[in-house]
């Protein structure tokens, strides 16, 4: 009897079956094809009508046919120069003084007319340093003015709009009853329009009869004299991130208290069996748990708070003296009040690449930490 072998049985090892994806793919594509033709319909095609517009002089209404005038639009909205001002001399060669015996140094305006090379420029600001006085000017101060102001007005409603809507988010994760209430009071801003909200913190904010004011002289007994929100410089700007933060923060509460919850709690008992205490169980436990989720909620409001321009339109239209005006502010007037569709489509396009590459930073930071 000889032993049966491999080849003698005749039998042939199963071979794995090859795996068809195509008719994965092709479902996949067309459940996916409705909103990929309204992510290419209302963001991609004008993005590409923006860039395309940017290198013309398109106007909205205009009889004159539309011309290639190439970066022209760019080099006014990019130029910026530095000049040094020389103190003012009389003819003997000695320096003239003011009335506080400081030297005078001629008008910027005067300086600007008298090259030709720098009569499409502007003073943008000027400082003092080691004696000697500077110019900054610019063809188009107000972009670079909206541009300080969306870069401070992000440093300030990022980090306090996340901190107050982690904290929001730690107090309703409590199993306690009533917490459904205070998900849906806290949450109820993000639902409502920004234009009504707007509007309405516009009466809160009111010098004379706003009620934010009322009742800061009750609690001061009236020590604390009537301020000026939006009027303000210094303060109008603060007082729309302090909006801001409160009609967003809901978004990100909720957002968090999703990350808070997926996470066992097996670490935290774990944790409290070995003695830890709760900055540690925040520190060793919670915020690595929460590192994902930190990295969307920073980035949505990095990039949500870099296209500033419901609020500051309804409630400041830019000013007092562009201290709220913003880039977007910035393209829309020059869009549509101004009837420049080509300029407005070229501050567009630098918005988004401006955009685009914080987002990139901000994102390329918050993984170091990750392999």
């Amino acid at each position: 009897m000889t032993t049966p072998t491999f080849e003698s049985t005749n039998v042939h090892p199963t071979k794995p079956r090859k795996k068809n994806s195509f008719p994965d793919f092709k479902s996949a594509l067309w459940m996916s094809a409705p909103a990929l033709l309204g992510l290419f319909v209302f963001i991609v095609l004008p993005f590409l009508l923006a860039i395309l517009f940017s290198f013309s002089n398109q106007r909205l209404m205009s009889p004159n046919p539309t011309e290639f005038v190439g970066f022209r639009n760019y080099d006014r909205l990019l130029s910026v120069r530095m000049l040094t001002l020389q103190p003012e001399k009389d003819e003997a060669g000695k320096i003239l003084l003011d009335e506080t015996g400081q030297p005078t140094y001629p008008r910027i305006r005067s300086v600007l007319r008298s090259d030709e090379n720098l009569r499409e420029f502007k003073e943008l600001f000027t400082v003092s340093l080691f004696g000697q006085r500077t110019a900054v000017v610019a063809k188009d101060p107000i972009f670079w003015i909206g541009l300080l102001n969306i870069l401070k007005f992000s440093l300030m409603v990022v980090p306090l709009q996340c901190g107050i809507a982690l904290l929001l988010a730690f107090l309703i994760n409590q199993k306690l009853p009533g917490m459904q209430v205070f998900r849906t009071i806290f949450f109820s801003p993000v639902v409502t329009s920004m234009v009504v909200i707007a509007i309405v913190w516009t009466f809160l904010y009111d010098r004379q009869v706003g009620l934010i004011n009322q009742m800061l002289s009750a609690l001061s007994f009236g020590h604390i004299a009537p301020i000026d929100w939006l009027g303000e410089e210094k303060i109008a700007l603060l007082s729309i991130v302090i909006m801001s933060a409160w009609q967003g923060m809901g978004f990100q509460m909720v957002v968090f208290l999703a990350g808070l919850q997926s996470i066992p709690e097996e670490l935290y008992e774990a944790a409290e069996l070995d003695g830890a205490g709760g900055w540690q169980k925040f520190r060793f436990i919670t915020l690595p748990g929460l590192r994902n989720t930190l990295n969307f909620v920073l980035t949505t409001t990095t990039i949500g708070a870099l296209g500033l321009f419901t609020q500051v339109d309804v409630m400041t239209q830019g000013g007092p003296n562009n201290s709220t005006v913003t880039v977007m502010m910035h393209a829309v007037r020059s869009g549509y009040q101004e009837q420049d569709i080509a300029y407005g489509s070229t501050i567009s396009v630098v918005l988004f690449v401006l955009v685009l590459l914080i987002a990139l930073v901000q994102r390329r930071l918050s993984m170091g930490g990750q392999r």
